[in-house]
Formats: structure tokens, C-alpha cells, sequence
């Protein structure tokens, strides 16, 4: 039987950006320490999603944030990278749990059980909470490349194919962050 305990769950962030990594978190909550508000991150505010941040990193019984790079997106592919974000969240994680979920219907190579579930980040508080702290992770690297490259707007559109960004990649040029195997990347190369 499998010890409830150490249900881990998993999910990423940024697969659909244009830029910059993208990320995938590992969650093991504490049922003595249970957390409310869980959800999908996409459905909360920035504000709640960066609360809910800090309560779960101070709560879970064990937690790990990983990426593939840019390089990595462009030389696997996206879903490739993201399986390879989400096996060093896994990998990273202080206690080995007993039973991993992930987020969506393809599954890591791990060492380990594991389940997907599709709407996994609505259904199930561990990948909720995995949900969360992918997402604020990405943003805040974001925020950084924002500050970095201040022409191009990331702390707004987070890399994502706004027309704000595309017009910036179009006057600007294409950065080492952009993903250039990416359609509208690759066409404005």
C-alpha cells in the first residue's frame, strides 16, 4: 500500500513561451499541514499565487524547482525538455516519495511510480501546488530577463507570443533566451 504521505506531485510552466526556460516543480505536501486555495496557478491571481508560494515552500514536507534550458528546448524539443524539467524536480526532491503524479498524459523516465493525470493541477492539491510553484519560479526569471532586456517586455508578457513581444523580436532581433526552433521565432530569423 502506498504511504499517502508521500505523494509527490508534478507539473511544469513555460512550455508555450517563446523564451526563456522551461520549469517544472516536485511537490510531497504534509497532510499535518494542509494548505488552502490550491489550485491550477492560471487560475489564480499573481498576488495569490506568489502567497500560496511562500506558504507551500515554508509547509511541504519536501519540494524541488528544476528547468531545461533554451538549449535543451531547441535540441529535444519542448515536450522532450519539459519530461527532462519535471525528472530533475523528481530527482532533486530530499525524500523519495512513493507514488509521483504528474500533470498532463506523458510520463518523465524516473525511478519511481508514477501516474499522469490529465487536469492533474485542478484535480489533485500536490500537483496544484506543483502547478504554483513552477509558475511563480518561471515568473520570477522572467522578471530578471525583464530587467535585463528592458525592450522587450518579459516582466509583462512572460515570453509568451504577445504582439507586444513579436514586435520586439521583429525591431529588436532574436536574443540567446528566445527558443528559435519556435514558429514565430524561426520565421523572424
Amino acid at each position: 500500500m502506498v504511504n499517502p504521505t508521500m505523494i509527490c506531485g508534478v507539473d511544469e510552466a513555460g512550455r508555450g513561451s517563446l523564451a526563456g526556460n522551461v520549469f517544472a516543480a516536485a511537490v510531497i505536501l504534509n497532510k499535518n499541514k494542509p494548505i488552502e486555495g490550491l489550485t491550477d496557478s492560471k487560475k489564480l491571481t499573481a498576488k495569490k499565487r506568489e502567497q500560496l508560494y511562500r506558504i507551500i515552500i515554508n509547509n511541504a514536507l519536501s519540494y524541488s524547482v528544476s528547468f531545461a534550458s533554451v538549449e535543451e528546448i531547441d535540441r529535444f524539443n519542448i515536450l522532450q525538455a519539459t519530461l527532462i524539467a519535471m525528472k530533475r524536480a523528481i530527482e532533486a526532491l530530499l525524500i523519495k516519495p512513493n507514488l509521483v503524479l504528474i500533470d498532463g498524459n506523458v510520463l518523465p523516465k524516473a525511478d519511481v511510480t508514477m501516474k499522469a493525470i490529465v487536469r492533474g493541477d485542478l484535480l489533485i492539491k500536490e500537483i496544484s501546488a506543483a502547478s504554483i510553484l513552477a509558475k511563480v519560479s518561471r515568473d520570477m526569471e522572467m522578471a530578471e530577463l525583464g530587467k535585463k532586456y528592458p525592450l522587450y517586455g518579459f516582466s509583462d508578457h512572460k515570453g509568451y507570443g504577445t504582439k507586444r513581444h513579436l514586435d520586439a523580436i521583429n525591431k529588436y532581433g532574436v536574443l540567446s533566451i528566445h527558443r528559435k526552433t519556435f514558429a514565430p521565432v524561426k520565421l523572424i530569423r
